[in-house]
């Protein structure tokens, strides 16, 4: 049934005029269907334009099991649930019931909003206009999914008042509990039969005790992830712990206004919050001279069997203290010891004045309640951080706007492989909830590794027993696409390399007429890039580009107007972004024909999760750089090249700009790893090449101003 509907003449073929039959997709979904039908595990990297997404669809909606979906962004949620899931049931001809289930801060918490007129954050004008919009909408929201609000900016500060966390949420005690929009999305998906989540979502708070997930999965039998090469960075951001400055400011505000409002008079409210918010912003200055994006490592390790890698690739050879030392190291690296101590101090004490004011009014309502709650929550992270770190574990502190405490497994193998993989003890369980074939679990993504057996992915999740399939793209790379590698830029470590290449790509953008999306590997590159590309063109005012920025306009409005390109008569586009750009973003067609990696993407040397990684590497006897940088290099590259080619007519060169692919050993490996484009040798290979295709751009805008102005029946 399954091939049927993907056959020449089938389902999809007689619904689409434009349906293309493609072995690669077909091959694809009898395997997920085979899988689902069975049990198992099944490991898939299908290539750009193989259409995976229909590959799982199609056997998902056929199979007559109840399915969880997880991708990777909410973006794509709602592009799977508003048009490809219900399109595609309709073709079948399917009543399927449908349910999208989002994290608590994409909805409207209808409490949070009625008390965020007491919090004098929302007296700021820029803020009260926000809140006014909010509850306007709210009246009429079936949903409350806020991404209804289209003009309310992701990164407003009104979102924190008028939505919930898991530690301010009030559950069942609230007193709009029966108006929960979060409620309401979580009994919608346990009568659902698709149910569309993301992966945040999965594995927040250890994947099974927050959000509906405890109840939804011991029902669910097959379990679909999309995207799946960033299920492992997901999931060590849920399964540690972590404790923030700004969660300490939050508990602060919110103790100000429910105690005012519950319990005035009863404790000094005021001094409380002020005293959290003191002792919050005195451990932030500890590390205030300290750049925005600095991870500092917090910890001990074992000195046994680390080994140094190759020279340059900035691992440390330091002697380390022993694993499980009966002390916790006293301040993070770099970190004046006596004044770490004594600021965690500080929040401890604050902290514990205002459990103790919470304690004996928390019974006087639901907000206090759940406050002295919160409090001792927050005082029992203070002291797992207080202690030494898991053995198994890395610890880190990481500098931004707010401090933050963290403590990650290096991956979730271990998590996968007991609490979701393991076979069941007997009996109905979460992982065989029935009689019948086991749970049948499905991961999917166009990047999964640079091996047949796609170890950088399955040994992670803890999926190295997994059928492995990999389907190639249907694209014809040699004849569709190029790259090229100029070898006059300087080396990637010097100052002059991001003002060089920033010239040469405008270059080359101009040429084009924009067309051109820059990757970079770090923000200071993407700061550098942009700023350079900007003062270019600014000073050039007969130039007709528009350099885009990522960080300068929110992402999804940057998206928007790149793809728009030069449409009614606005400029072409530059974009330079980081790697949040890689993956997800979608530009089919000649708005986008020139991508330019700066720098070959190796995970950052400082980083303590990437130093750990490697040295759990180097003490099982292997080669850290082989077998851990060198991998990630290889699929972040893969990745950004994937950017390029969408559909069949696409044409377009990626541009690399790093020598070091020419001249070093593992160049080679790295260039195995992307799409089978062709080589521009040289200079003017590229520039020939980058002709061809500026002609051809002016040749289709021309074709479209004819069609647009055609006399009627022409």
């Amino acid at each position: 049934m399954v091939a049927g509907v993907f056959a020449p003449g089938g389902v999809l073929a007689q619904a689409d005029a434009h349906f293309q039959p493609r072995p690669g997709q077909t091959r694809m979904a009898m395997a997920v269907a085979r899988t689902m039908a069975a049990g198992g595990r099944l490991v898939v990297e299908a290539g750009t334009g193989v259409g995976k997404t229909f590959s799982y669809l199609v056997p998902a909606l056929l199979s007559g099991e109840r399915v969880l979906l997880s991708t990777a962004t909410k973006v794509l949620q709602d592009q799977l649930f508003a048009r490809d899931l219900p399109g595609l049931a309709r073709t079948l001809g399917l009543p399927v019931r449908m349910a999208l289930l989002k994290g608590r801060a994409s909805y409207l918490c209808l409490h949070r909003m009625e008390l965020a007129r007491q919090d004098a954050l929302a007296q700021e004008p820029g803020v009260a206009r926000a809140l006014a919009s909010v509850q306007d909408w709210s009246r009429h929201t079936l949903a409350g999914d806020l991404a209804e609000l289209t003009g309310l900016d992701e990164r407003s500060p009104v979102l924190p008042l008028v939505t919930s966390t898991r530690e301010n949420c009030l559950g069942t005690p609230c007193p709009r509990f029966r108006d929960c929009h979060v409620h309401r999305a979580r009994r919608e998906a346990l009568a659902a039969d698709m149910v569309v989540i993301n992966h945040h979502l999965f594995f927040a708070d250890g994947a099974l005790r927050e959000s509906g997930l405890a109840q939804l999965l011991p029902t669910v039998r097959v379990v679909v992830f999309d995207e799946a090469h960033q299920i492992n960075e997901t999931g060590v951001q849920f399964l540690g712990a972590q404790l923030s400055t700004g969660q300490l400011l939050d508990f602060g505000r919110d103790l100000l206004v429910a105690g005012l409002r519950h319990a005035r008079g009863l404790a000094d409210w005021s001094g409380l919050a002020a005293g959290l918010e003191l002792a919050a912003r005195d451990l932030r200055l500890v590390a205030a001279a300290l750049p925005a994006g600095t991870r500092l490592h917090w910890g001990h390790e074992s000195p046994q069997g680390v080994s140094s890698a190759p020279q340059g690739q900035g691992v440390s050879d330091r002697e380390w203290a022993p694993r499980g030392a009966p002390d916790p190291e006293p301040a993070p690296q770099g970190v004046p010891a006596q004044a770490w101590q004594s600021a965690l101090q500080r929040v401890a004490s604050a902290g514990a004045q205002a459990c103790s004011a919470l304690a004996p009014v928390s019974e006087m309502a639901p907000d206090l309640l759940r406050l002295h709650q919160r409090g001792c929550e927050l005082l029992d992270a203070l002291a797992r951080f207080c202690g030494p770190a898991h053995p198994d574990a890395v610890r880190w502190v990481e500098v931004a706007a707010q401090l933050r405490l963290i403590e990650s497994p290096l991956d979730i193998a271990q998590v996968m492989r007991e609490r979701l993989l393991a076979p069941p003890a007997g009996g109905d369980s979460p992982e065989k909830p029935a009689a019948g074939p086991g749970r049948a679990w499905i991961f999917t993504s166009a990047t999964l590794g640079e091996d047949e057996q796609l170890s950088w992915f399955t040994q992670r999740a803890g999926l190295q027993d997994a059928e492995i399939l990999r389907v190639a793209s249907p694209f014809d790379y040699a004849a569709q696409a190029a790259w090229y590698v100029p070898r006059h830029l300087p080396a990637p470590a010097s100052p002059a390399h991001s003002p060089a290449l920033a010239l040469w790509v405008g270059k080359a953008a101009e040429q084009l007429g924009g067309r051109t999306l820059v990757l970079t590997t770090t923000l200071k590159a993407l700061r550098a890039i942009g700023a350079a590309l900007q003062q270019q063109f600014a000073a050039a005012p007969g130039a007709r580009l528009q350099v885009l920025v990522q960080g300068q306009w929110p992402q999804r409005r940057l998206m928007e107007r790149f793809r728009a390109g030069a449409d009614n008569g606005q400029p072409g586009c530059i974009l330079v972004a980081s790697a949040t750009f890689r993956e997800g973003f979608d530009v089919p067609g000649e708005a986008l024909q020139l991508v330019v990696i700066d720098k070959l993407p190796f995970p950052p040397p400082g980083d303590p999760l990437v130093q750990a990684r490697m040295r759990r590497i180097d003490q099982a006897g292997g080669r850290s750089f082989k077998d851990y940088a060198l991998p990630e290099a290889a699929v972040a590259l893969k990745q950004g090249a994937g950017r390029l080619i969408r559909r069949e007519s696409d044409r377009g060169i990626l541009v690399l700009g790093d020598t070091r692919l020419l001249t070093m050993g593992y160049g080679k490996r790295l260039l195995a790893a992307l799409p089978p484009m062709r080589k521009l040798a040289s200079e003017d290979e590229f520039e020939a090449a980058l002709l061809a295709l500026a002609r051809g751009a002016a040749c289709a805008a021309g074709a479209t101003r004819s069609s647009t102005t055609a006399p009627a029946g022409a």
